[in-house]
């Protein structure tokens, strides 16, 4: 299970000193509790404007939404059947550290894939390889 450590990606963000000092004015007032729940806060309000958009889309692309785990057990037993799949996903995709470049090569087709990659450097580039492909 994932703790809730896991499930956050830190992201670092350039702001402008004149709406950083707006920002710091509203958490003064108390209108949030601090920087971070103010960007949290804009950001959940983004994807709320955005949603029909996001949810289209997912209908129409992705065929998982949160964390997908891929071992060596499960890929090996689809190099050995000579099947290739698509990963088409939102949230986190996580490359079990015994996985190398072979492997993904030989099983992998497609990626589609939004949010944080958890794997080897060697397993990201080819990863990489292949979104290019696509």
């Amino acid at each position: 299970m994932m703790s809730e450590q896991d499930k956050i990606e830190k992201v670092t963000v350039n702001v402008g000193i004149v709406d950083l000092g707006q920002i710091d004015l509203l958490v003064d007032q108390a209108f949030y509790s601090n920087r971070t729940d103010f960007v949290r806060t804009a950001i959940r309000n983004q994807l709320e404007t955005h949603r029909k958009e996001i949810q289209d889309y997912t209908t129409r692309k992705i065929t998982a939404v949160g964390v997908v785990i891929y071992d060596r057990d499960e890929l090996e037993i689809l190099r050995a059947s000579k099947t290739k799949i698509e990963i088409r996903l939102i949230g986190q995709l996580v490359i079990a550290k015994d996985v190398d470049a072979g492997l993904i090569r030989d099983t992998v087709e497609h990626v589609q894939h939004f949010g944080v990659l958890k794997a080897s450097n060697e397993v990201k580039a080819v990863i990489k390889e292949i979104q290019s492909k696509g």
